[in-house]
């Protein structure tokens, strides 16, 4: 990795680190969380600082995002979902659930975890959001996957399979999406961690054509003993979302 690269991979972690933590931090506080030398770390919040990304309070000798930082993508929400707010039918979902819930995207070869309303329970599901999933070894891949035509599925199993990213053969992955076809969802099984699953379902049309899954996740004992409940709960989730939406695709 060049030097110009890994900097910009550190910069960007500092950032997330702030968003994780959601507090002023020292300068110690981000070398010992992401194990980062002293003098890279300095160097690095020092030209955010410089930049107006940073605030640095001499007194308590912290650093904090600006607004600049706040402000800074605004736009791509917009971008990506025109002016349907997710956030709140994710919140009820949840609440009506018990479990996590994820919006996630197709990304070329992968499905991304866009948005995460967390769990309450003590043994919960835990990702971040921005975390890639392989298309063809996740239920948010499935549910993706399976609203696109069969060629395109499988030349997207071939792309997969050429870069190295997962393997998987092509009549057990037409199984997988055959059985989400046929049942109207993915539940997914295991594929992230032992006992985690979920349940995941395509918004029929999403703003700019963008595919986008819904899922609820957690133990795979609880999403088996509520499936049917779960799945109610999803579908009347995404038909309001859906009508949301069918006025905002240009």
């Amino acid at each position: 990795m060049s030097e110009g690269v890994k900097s910009a991979v550190r910069t960007l972690a500092i950032l997330d680190a702030f968003d994780r933590e959601r507090r002023p931090l020292a300068l110690k506080d981000i070398t010992e969380m992401l194990g980062y030398p002293a003098s890279s770390a300095s160097a690095i919040v020092k030209s955010l600082v410089d930049l107006g990304y940073l605030a640095y309070d001499r007194a308590g000798r912290t650093y904090l995002p600006t607004m600049r930082v706040a402000l800074l993508g605004r736009w791509a929400e917009e971008a990506w979902f025109g002016k349907v707010h997710f956030a709140h039918p994710m919140e009820a979902l949840h609440e009506q659930t018990g479990e996590a819930v994820i919006l996630a995207a197709q990304s070329d070869l992968h499905a991304q975890y866009l948005h995460i309303v967390y769990s309450d329970e003590p043994l919960q599901f835990r990702a971040e959001p921005g975390l890639k999933r392989s298309l063809v070894r996740s239920g948010v891949g499935w549910a993706l996957l399976a609203a696109q035509p069969d060629a395109e599925i499988l030349r997207l199993r071939e792309r997969i399979d050429a870069y190295g990213i997962d393997r998987i053969g092509e009549a057990e992955l037409m199984d997988r999406i055959h059985e989400t076809r046929a049942l109207g969802y993915a539940f997914s099984r295991h594929t992230m961690s032992e006992g985690v699953g979920l349940i995941a379902m395509t918004l029929p049309q999403a703003p700019f054509g963008r595919p986008l899954a819904l899922a609820v996740a957690g133990y795979v004992s609880r999403l088996e003993r509520n499936e049917s409940a779960i799945v109610a709960q999803l579908r009347r989730t995404i038909a309001l979302l859906s009508e949301s939406i069918d006025g905002e695709c240009p």
